[in-house]
């Protein structure tokens, strides 16, 4: 089995909540965690994915 490869966002805070991203293999989904649940995996797709990381940045997030 092939490891992953996580990256850490560049929007976590240099700490311990951080959430990476990983790639996975052969199936186009994309992989989340957190730092402090590692053993905890979300999996999604780019598409899905998308408008999260846009609202994120754009401040447009609520959580209503």
């Amino acid at each position: 089995m092939t490891a992953l490869h996580w990256q850490k966002s560049t929007y976590s805070e240099h700490g311990n909540s951080c959430v990476f991203l990983a790639a996975a293999l052969g199936g186009g989904a994309v992989l989340l965690r957190e730092s402090e649940t590692p053993d905890v995996v979300l999996a999604t797709t780019p598409a899905k994915l998308r408008p999260l990381i846009t609202r994120i940045k754009t401040g447009t997030l609520s959580a209503s």
